[in-house]
């Protein structure tokens, strides 16, 4: 024993242990087996709630809502009415990742072919869970004709939080007589090939969470049953933060001076 009440080292290595005992290892666990309960000990509660506070509800997590359909369908003009919605609440940020300015700015190196569309929907599946994984809602609209990419987009952004795929289901007939860009009447004429729907297929989701006909429901209806399936699934704060916007009409501009309520050609 040392000045300080210590044992050496030398002292340590020659204290006898308990009979049937080789090791310390083995006298602490008989040490701690016998040992009086402490009278005072709380329990922690566990999770903690600051440890709650951090673990992000359906409500808050990050969330990747994507739409897909034929050109013309209206899924750009339904998903920049769901984003305003969105970001007039002001709880939650979102971002709307359109296909064609993706295409103009992240995939101007792609051309049309089946590779290089799968590569397109796989960077927008990428760009979404990064989104994703921050809180954020990324919003996505693209015709993404085939299944695989979309469900490796689903698979991209499922890790880090909610993936809802949207099928603007609106007929190919009624796509093609709207043709806002006369995008159809080229394909037709055989200016534009691998045109999805004239000379490229499409692939309908079978594992879409909405689907949607935008023949047979205006703008505002559609983005409202969005913002409410979004609501029943758990992943918004309530369907009365999404109070419905003056009446819009596609091809029409909204009844109101509000500068929000979208009024673009649709798309």
């Amino acid at each position: 024993m040392n000045a300080d009440g210590f044992a050496s080292a030398e002292e340590t290595a020659n204290v006898a242990l308990s009979p049937g005992l080789d090791t310390w290892e083995s006298e602490l666990h008989r040490l701690f087996a016998n040992a009086r309960k402490i009278t005072n000990a709380q329990p922690c509660p566990f999770p903690t709630e600051r440890q709650n506070s951090a673990v992000p509800t359906p409500a808050t997590r990050g969330m990747a809502v994507f739409f897909t359909g034929f050109s013309g369908a209206g899924k750009t003009t339904i998903a920049n009415m769901v984003l305003s919605k969105i970001v007039r609440i002001g709880r939650r940020r979102a971002t709307l990742l359109d296909g064609d300015l993706v295409r103009r700015h992240l995939s101007s190196d792609l051309g049309f072919s089946r590779q290089d569309r799968d590569t397109n929907i796989r960077r927008i599946g990428y760009v979404a869970s990064e989104i994703t994984k921050r809180g954020g809602i990324a919003i996505c609209a693209a015709i993404a004709p085939y299944d695989r990419p979309r469900k490796e987009a689903r698979a991209m952004v499922q890790p880090s939080g909610a993936f809802v795929l949207i099928h603007v289901a609106t007929p190919l007939d009624v796509c093609e007589r709207r043709d806002p860009k006369g995008l159809y009447a080229r394909a037709r004429s055989g200016e534009l090939q691998q045109f999805t729907g004239v000379s490229d297929p499409y692939e309908p989701p079978d594992d879409a969470e909405l689907v949607l006909d935008t023949a047979q429901m205006d703008v505002e209806a559609a983005a409202q049953e969005v913002l409410l399936f979004l609501d029943r699934a758990g992943y918004a704060a309530g369907s009365d933060c999404f109070p419905p916007s003056p009446e819009f009409r596609f091809g029409e501009k909204a009844n109101s001076a509000e500068t929000d309520s979208p009024s673009w050609p649709l798309r």
